[in-house]
């Protein structure tokens, strides 16, 4: 892994339609260590009309799927403000259109990357309009299978465009036995891009397996609590486990670019003369005796005595003096 894993928190709909409480979440993600903050920007009379189900029926306020899209909007100068705000505490600024207009703003405002969601995967109208601007893409797998993929990779590579692709499951929480972790390999050898994980299971751990496995990228939804409102909280990280999974995911990738060489032991002779043990007998034996496994000890530390590790050497031999209880056993005790 020649960088660190690059690594992004999403709010999503988190900020509830609070411009206030959006702000508050991009200066708690500036404090995790994370790279980039990610955004869907949701323009409801560009993307959606009043025939949209629902995904999920958990609004209190909202009667269709526009309304809610509508509440999640922002203006494009209210928009700007937040690009800003990205600016001033270091993280870049990603964000998902679902529509060509949303694309247009997102240009005027100077979007660092643009993340495909896993429900506009073939949507080749969407991806145009994004290959057009030459920013680098992030593509979620999450509905598509290899045939739908394998188009939509054609169709990028085809516009030169440079995209890298998750491993993604529409399922919120993920469960374990759904994570698809196995994908990532495959991923990366049908593509020869780099690859990464999209992650909904709430758990610090998933994210570190899929570093260990080979994940470029991750992203992963943050809430202040999973108890708050909204589609996505359940299946979100809380600060704390942010900061916690950037630390680990930073520390697993120094170990895997430092190889232990175990043919190599040289700095450990020190503590291998004080760990390791010579032999010694665990009872009073006279002059004459013969050893058997059941008179001996091994006792720290290495080099008063045989090595503990040839004790098979000794059995059978017949002492050449009288040794007393836990004394050291060595070769000129035996005969």
């Amino acid at each position: 892994m020649n960088s660190k894993p690059y690594i992004i928190a999403e709010i999503a709909q988190a900020h509830e339609g609070s411009l206030g409480l959006l702000h508050s979440y991009i200066d708690a993600v500036a404090q995790t260590g994370v790279q980039a903050i990610k955004f869907q920007m949701h323009l409801a009379q560009a993307e959606s009309s009043i025939h949209e189900p629902f995904r999920v029926k958990f609004s209190y306020e909202d009667a269709t799927r526009y309304d809610y899209w509508k509440r999640m909007e922002f203006s494009l100068e209210q928009w700007k403000e937040i690009k800003k705000h990205c600016d001033q505490v270091g993280l870049d600024f990603i964000c998902s259109p679902f529509s060509n207009w949303a694309v247009d703003w997102l240009e005027t405002i100077g979007v660092h990357t643009y993340k495909i969601g896993s429900g506009e995967v073939n949507n080749f109208l969407l991806l145009e309009k994004i290959c057009q601007t030459g920013k680098p893409i992030i593509i979620s797998s999450g509905m598509s299978n290899w045939d739908e993929l394998d188009q939509t990779v054609a169709f990028l590579k085809s516009k030169q465009s440079s995209f890298s692709v998750l491993q993604c499951t529409t399922a919120y929480p993920t469960q374990p036995e759904q994570y698809g972790l196995n994908v990532l390999q495959e991923l990366r050898t049908r593509y020869q891009v780099p690859v990464g994980f999209s992650d909904h299971s709430a758990k610090v751990s998933t994210a570190v397996a899929a570093v260990a496995l080979g994940a470029e990228i991750l992203e992963f939804h943050v809430v202040f609590d999973r108890s708050m409102f909204g589609p996505d909280a359940k299946a979100s990280l809380t600060f704390p486990e942010t900061k916690q999974l950037v630390d680990s995911v930073n520390d697993l990738y120094i170990a895997l670019n430092n190889p232990v060489v175990k043919s190599q032991n040289k700095q450990f002779a020190e503590l291998k003369s004080i760990f390791e043990k010579s032999l010694a007998v665990n009872k009073d034996l006279p002059l004459g005796h013969i050893l058997t496994f059941d008179d001996l000890e091994s006792k720290k530390p290495k080099g008063y005595g045989i090595s503990a590790a040839h004790f098979q050497k000794v059995i059978g031999r017949k002492l050449t003096a009288h040794k007393a209880q836990w004394d050291f056993l060595n070769e000129e005790d035996l005969a």
